[in-house]
């Protein structure tokens, strides 16, 4: 079995940056930007266990196919450098692994420590390892030198940063000149007859399978009105823009429930 080395210690803080006093959402509730990381954090540590199944229930298992694609039009290639932020249980990374091979490396970056926990125990376990690291890292304030990756992923974590304008300025200043940006989430319906579906499953049926199969209700009510919070396809990508990215677009996922947007950095 793979030793397990602790992981390295977060460079930068954890709690999202804007002024003491200044106000933020946490789902539908209003928060300090000071507690916002904290109360994210509580959320991951208890459903890191179940972190898999939560994407099922999400997405009635349909998340493969999203990251498929995502994948897909990655156009990673071997020797490359990719960061995957938000890893989770490491789906994504592991297809990098595979995609960049010996002298490419990947990194699997978590603000939380359990939900990294979790995504390198499962890596290792299955001989993940070779051209793989794992570091613990705030997406707002990433510990890297400028211009250290050929591609940037994010997926289904960036409606939980804090400070989303501060973390696509660190992503874009963290990739290679002629690197791109992937952003995989959760999004706006564009269909009205799916919106209200979607809706009606996120705040009804959601909540009662988590206290099911989790016990716990409250995080995977969290998660649906994190989602709703989240800016929509336009929004995120004029956001991208402002953040110095280029050529940005986005494709619609599954009628809009979710979106990978895309931005480059020449």
């Amino acid at each position: 079995m793979t030793k397990r080395s602790s992981l390295p210690p977060v460079n930068g803080p954890l709690v999202g940056g804007a002024a003491t006093g200044e106000q933020t959402h946490f789902g539908y509730k209003t928060v300090a930007v000071s507690e916002k990381a904290g109360k994210v954090a509580e959320v991951f540590h208890s459903v890191a266990a179940k972190y898999d199944v939560m994407n099922d229930l999400m997405s009635f298992g349909i998340h493969r196919l999203w990251k498929r694609f995502a994948i897909e039009l990655s156009g990673v290639r071997p020797g490359q450098r990719v960061l995957d932020i938000a890893g989770g249980t490491g789906d994504l990374a592991k297809a990098f692994s595979r995609e960049v091979g010996a002298n490419g490396h990947v990194i699997l970056a978590d603000i939380n420590s359990s939900m990294l926990h979790v995504g390198r125990d499962r890596l290792l376990d299955q001989g993940v390892h070779g051209n793989m690291g794992f570091v613990q890292a705030n997406a707002e304030c990433l510990p890297f030198e400028p211009g250290s990756f050929d591609l940037i992923t994010i997926a289904f974590g960036l409606r939980n940063v804090t400070d989303k304008n501060a973390a696509l300025r660190s992503m874009y200043q963290s990739l290679k000149p002629g690197g791109r940006l992937l952003i995989l989430e959760f999004s706006k319906p564009i269909f009205e007859p799916l919106a209200k579906i979607y809706d009606a499953y996120s705040f009804s049926l959601l909540p009662a399978m988590g206290k099911l199969v989790a016990n716990d209700a409250d995080s995977y009510r969290y998660l649906a009105e994190s989602i709703r919070m989240h800016p929509d396809q336009d929004t995120l990508k004029d956001m991208m823009v402002e953040a110095g990215f280029e050529r940005c677009d986005y494709h619609n996922l599954t009628g809009g429930i979710v979106a990978l947007h895309r931005g480059f950095r020449f």
